[in-house]
């Protein structure tokens, strides 16, 4: 399966988003987000001078709705979402005064999640992680250990499980990853302690049973993952849906999983240790298949050009459909 460095010499990139076909990313430490431009370099489109980055958090995700960029980072008190309008053109985008659309997010030196998307209802949906405090992740009250839903404005959505509530799910550890197939369904990636990761199905007002169960557990009133992973084999950042398969990007498997939707309890392993930890996976708009590799992050081994984005042609990948 071939692979083509599109950026080189990135510093602990965390995620992808597209404005046009402009690829943005993030780099968790630096707390700038770079413009991919036509060459291939990287150009600083802002800084966010209120990150404070350390250990897993910092700069984390981002997602774009029309001229907006949306980002999820952590600051000395929180974690939160801040919008930025976007201005002029591929090669010389810039980012205009933030806009916080929700704050007050718990935050510490791990399990911050991170990820945000636009789901194909319109609304942005964010992962946040328990921040090492487990029982947050089962407190109603607490934004950490939850999936939530808001709409691009920051207001929370009518139809929400909760009344007044931004917490979509809930019972999660640290999950990563989000992504919806053409049919609607949402899936989660998600990092288990010592036992177990996951890959879920999210339905609204699910509850995913982090710290009561860990992995599938078959215990009532929680919703058991649809396939489980060896932390070691995998600890799952994010995800992309492509055709009839889910991509999920691992840390320490070193790896990109491959999951059929029409078979979603199997897998195969791409990529298996050659460019150390993936952090993240995305589809371009033009079909490929983006990958972020982690080796800077202090707990890779860079080598010469690392980190990078890989693009992969999903033609190339034996079996797509």
């Amino acid at each position: 399966m071939e692979t083509v460095d599109v950026a080189t010499d990135l510093q602990a990139p965390w995620s992808v988003a597209f404005h046009g076909s402009t690829a943005l990313i993030s780099e968790r430490d630096t707390a700038r987000i770079l413009e991919v431009t036509a060459d291939g370099g990287t150009r600083t489109v802002t800084e966010i001078r209120d990150a404070q980055p350390g250990g897993e958090g910092g700069l984390l995700g981002l997602a774009v709705q029309e001229d907006f960029l949306y980002t999820y980072y952590t600051t000395a008190g929180d974690n939160r979402i801040v919008r930025f309008p976007l201005t002029g053109e591929p090669g010389a985008l810039s980012a205009g005064d933030p806009e916080v659309i929700l704050d007050s997010i718990p935050s510490a030196s791990t399990h911050n999640g991170g990820r945000i998307a636009f789901g194909p209802d319109g609304m942005l949906y964010a992962t946040t992680g328990d921040v090492n405090e487990r029982d947050n992740a089962q407190d109603e009250t607490s934004l950490a250990g939850k999936i939530l839903r808001i709409t691009p404005e920051g207001a929370i959505p009518a139809d929400n499980p909760v009344p007044g509530s931004p917490v979509y799910s809930m019972g999660h550890r640290n999950p990563q990853g989000i992504a919806w197939d053409a049919d609607g369904t949402m899936y989660s990636s998600e990092f288990g302690q010592s036992t177990w990761d996951e890959l879920n199905i999210i339905t609204p007002g699910g509850n995913y049973g982090w710290p009561v169960v860990e992995g599938i557990a078959n215990r009532d009133g929680f919703i058991d993952p649809i396939q489980q992973w060896r932390p070691a084999e995998a600890s799952p950042s994010g995800m992309t849906i492509v055709g009839e398969s889910i991509f999920v990007a691992n840390l320490r498997g070193q790896s990109l999983r491959q999951i059929p939707l029409a078979a979603p309890n199997t897998s195969r392993v791409l990529l298996d240790g050659e460019f150390g930890r993936l952090r993240d996976v995305v589809t371009a708009p033009d079909g490929t298949l983006l990958v972020l590799t982690n080796n800077t992050d202090g707990r890779g081994s860079p080598t010469p050009g690392d980190d990078r984005m890989l693009r992969i042609d999903p033609a190339d990948i034996p079996g797509m459909r």
